[in-house]
Order: structure tokens, then sequence, then C-alpha cells
């Protein structure tokens, strides 16, 4: 799996929206529509959509 990237300021807004802290996850993939999250300390996955616009 690739290396996460640190959140932009859309998407930090967009994990707040999901109730997720932005400070502890990083965005590995971003795919048509989706975000595929990585957590910094658990290595958890989660997708999750990304809202354009």
């Amino acid at each position: 799996m690739k290396n996460g990237k640190r959140p932009t300021r859309k998407e930090k807004e967009i994990l707040s929206k999901f109730r997720l802290n932005p400070s502890n996850w990083l965005v590995s993939k971003r795919n048509d529509g989706m975000l595929l999250l990585v957590h910094r300390h658990t290595n958890s996955v989660r997708s999750i959509p990304n809202e354009r616009g």
C-alpha cells in the first residue's frame, strides 16, 4: 500500500462531517468520488465518499 498523505483543507472538512479526527487519518487514494483513508497509528483502512463542490 502506498504511503498516505496529509489531507487538504477540503478533505479535513469532509473527514469532520464523518466524525473522524483529521489529525489521525492520512489520504492513501483519491478515486472517483471516494477517499481511501489510513489511520496513522492502527493502520486501519476506511473508505468514505468524496463530496466535491
